[in-house]
This record gives structure tokens, C-alpha cells and sequence, in this order.
């Protein structure tokens, strides 16, 4: 999975998370890392829902206080998508989905692709849909960039962390605006 450097490692339910909450330009940001890397990256308003989510996640896992310096790392990455991103990962999910999240991982900032070409980049080319539903399970947002997924009409489709946040993600990236006027060139 390249994230700009970023390592995937790979499975079984930590025993114990190191969870660290903060803020970003997004909102409340929640990052966990187990012993074999970042395993969540959680976006949302209320950082006790973020808190839930986790637990929802890792029902057996200990939380205990995390890193600053990884939240940093995450809330970095988060602001400045060009820069490398050089932290072990441990997203869990299913082959299939471990498979379209290396997929994501090649889309570099500032580029998008279509859930379709996802499909097919991961191996999967007529499994659009369930790739859609791959991404909105990612546990990793922005580190592994789901946000860079477009329906094949060119609109911003879905985003597990809100809409809002793709759009602004995509415009920090650069490639909101082109896309805009590529859809109303599109329909014109």
C-alpha cells in the first residue's frame, strides 16, 4: 500500500491500542496504533462518538493513552497530503478489502479515480459496488485515501466521514476544482 511510504502490516485484534484524540482542520481526529502500527484513523464532530466507534471496532482491545508525536504524524498528513507518511500500518478488514485499500494506496494526491477503476486496479473489475463498500469501511481516513474515489459521472459520491470533508480534502489536494469543471463541461 503506498501512502507516500506508508508500510501495511497485517491482522489479528491488538490486545491493547495506544488512542490518541486531537483536532485537525476536518474536526475531532481519533488515531490508534497497536503494537504492529496504525490500525484507525477516525474523523467526525464529537470525539466521544469517535471514542464508541473505536470500541465498536476493537470490542477485545485495551485502550490506554497514545502518542502524540503519531496523532501528530496523522493530523499532518491530514493538512499536508504531498508530504510522506512514514508510519507502519495495520488496517483490519477482510483480503478483499485489504486488496482495494493497497489500491487506494496508489492514488497519489492531487489525482482521482473512479469506483470502477478501483475495481479493476484491485483485480476486481466487476465488483464496483462492493469496492464502494470497502472504502466506506476503511478505518484508516485519509491515510488511505478513499476520499480520492469519484463515481464514474465525475460527482463526489459517498465518503464515510462526510461528504463535506471529501470535497475539502480533494480541494486541498487540488483535484476538486478540475473535476468541477470537467462534470459541467461533461453536462454541457
Amino acid at each position: 500500500m503506498d501512502t507516500g511510504s506508508a508500510t501495511p502490516v497485517t491482522h489479528r485484534e491488538p490486545a491493547s491500542l495506544g488512542v490518541a484524540l486531537g483536532s485537525c482542520s476536518l474536526g475531532a481526529i481519533l488515531v490508534a496504533q497497536g503494537a504492529a502500527g496504525v490500525c484507525a484513523v477516525l474523523l467526525g464532530d464529537d470525539p466521544q462518538a469517535l471514542r464508541r466507534e473505536l470500541a465498536r471496532r476493537f470490542p477485545h482491545a485495551r485502550l490506554a493513552a497514545g502518542s502524540t508525536v503519531t496523532l501528530t504524524a496523522v493530523v499532518a498528513r491530514v493538512e499536508r497530503p504531498n508530504e510522506p507518511f512514514t508510519l507502519p500500518l495495520d488496517p483490519h478488514g477482510s483480503a478483499f478489502r485489504q486488496q482495494v485499500w493497497r489500491a487506494l494506496g496508489t492514488v497519489p494526491a492531487g489525482q482521482t479515480i473512479t469506483y470502477a477503476e478501483l475495481a479493476r486496479r484491485a483485480g476486481f473489475p466487476t465488483a464496483a459496488r462492493a469496492v464502494a463498500g470497502a472504502c466506506a469501511a476503511n478505518p484508516l481516513a485519509v491515510v488511505v485515501p478513499c476520499h480520492r474515489v469519484l463515481r464514474s459521472d465525475g460527482s463526489l459520491g459517498g465518503y464515510r466521514w462526510g461528504v463535506e470533508r471529501k470535497r475539502a480534502l480533494l480541494e486541498r489536494e487540488g483535484a476538486w476544482p478540475v473535476l468541477r469543471d470537467l462534470s459541467v463541461a461533461a453536462r454541457g
